[in-house]
């Protein structure tokens, strides 16, 4: 199951490495409401649910056609569609529906940047899903598009192999709670706060891989490193992309009137609003110590550079008068021409005598430097 999850995703993940921050437009002269089909997209399923405080059915692989008859019912229906890969069946569902065009141009062409839209007979809300990878490193976008009718809510997601609507659909099927005695826009309100609770989760993983990037940062600081970095801090970016317009639709939904949201579930929507401020307040709290690692791993390859010329030049600096004296006495002077011209080579014990100044001078320097506390790592506080 994990392998086909990843092998069904796979092409999403590649897609958002390079477009991690693209939405969708259409080229120049492009028809309003043209309906472009993702090229991996999958076959559309739709499902029905329809219930009211008594009873509840529902109904899998059900046609455009068969969602009519839930329409006109007074029960509320809710209407799941897992996939875009089918324009007809957009072009029913929009018909029956009476959805507007350019309502079904922002549904199918993915991903629209979340977006809060009032028409006639409904309400769309255009938001964006985070899925945790099955590696737990990272996350995929995914759009759901939540529409809020009279009796009805049709949900469509991109892809069917991952349902964060399962808890919703349990309330429902085994009546916990309040969701089958209210109305649609109670709901469609379960639905954005599953989608809004899929977030934590994922922040929570970015919460250990920024600890773990902090003692690799310390303790051994490699390319690898900046690039794990790096690559966190453009995923949280990605992410407050997509939760950031989010509380700005639920702030729409608080500040204006619509007849479709009732005054109930707007003190809902308010813990939504809360929760979706503090999703961004750790998010850039977490982008805050991306940035700092950043400027952690180059202080910390500094003083590892730094280490490494401390101990070269010690090193130099040490054999700097050694040179000189080999130097000196590398010279091809004659003692047999002057008393003057280095005597020092006629001597019996001069060899010896040579050795023993060199090492002197070398266990002096080395004394000296340990003295002053240049041996010492500077990344450890110095002995007084």
């Amino acid at each position: 199951m994990l392998k086909d999850f990843e092998r069904r995703f796979r092409h999403k993940s590649n897609k958002q490495k390079d477009n991690l921050f693209d939405y969708s437009y259409h080229k120049s002269g492009s028809i309003p409401g043209t309906l472009r089909i993702p090229p991996h997209a999958t076959t559309p399923k739709i499902d029905v649910i329809d219930y009211t405080e008594e009873k509840v059915t529902c109904h899998h692989q059900v046609t455009p056609q068969d969602c009519l008859k839930y329409l006109q019912t007074p029960t509320i229906s809710w209407v799941d569609v897992a996939g875009l890969g089918d324009a007809e069946i957009f072009q029913a569902l929009g018909t029956f529906f009476e959805l507007h065009p350019l309502l079904l141009e922002d549904i199918v062409n993915a991903p629209q940047r979340p977006k809060l839209v009032n028409y006639v007979d409904c309400i769309a809300i255009i938001i964006q899903m985070a899925i945790a990878k099955p590696s737990r490193e990272g996350f995929w976008l995914e759009q759901v598009s939540i529409i809020i009718g009279k009796n009805y809510v049709l949900s469509v997601q991109e892809e069917a192999d991952f349902d964060c609507f399962a808890p919703v659909r349990d309330r429902i099927l085994h009546n916990q709670g309040i969701i089958r005695q209210q109305k649609p826009d109670y709901l469609a309100y379960a639905l954005w706060d599953a989608i809004i609770d899929g977030y934590f989760p994922i922040l929570e993983d970015y919460g250990e891989q920024i600890e773990w990037l902090e003692d690799e940062v310390m303790l051994n600081p490699t390319d690898v490193t900046l690039q794990k970095i790096y690559q966190v801090r453009r995923e949280l970016l990605a992410l407050r992309r997509a939760i950031w317009p989010q509380r700005d639709t639920i702030n729409h939904l608080l500040r204006d009137r619509y007849p479709l949201i009732s005054d109930d579930v707007r003190l809902y929507l308010r813990d939504c609003y809360d929760r979706t401020v503090q999703i961004i307040d750790i998010t850039e709290t977490y982008r805050e110590l991306a940035s700092g690692l950043m400027d952690v791993y180059l202080s910390a390859v500094s003083n590892k550079m730094n280490e490494i010329m401390k101990v070269l030049a010690v090193i130099s600096t040490i054999f700097i008068p050694l040179t000189f004296i080999v130097g000196v006495y590398g010279m091809n002077f004659n003692p047999a021409a002057s008393p003057w011209n280095m005597p020092e080579l006629n001597w019996y014990w001069g060899y010896p005598v040579f050795w023993g100044l060199t090492l002197l001078i070398a266990v002096g320097l080395v004394y000296f430097f340990w003295r002053r506390g240049w041996f010492q790592n500077t990344t450890t506080p110095r002995r007084r």
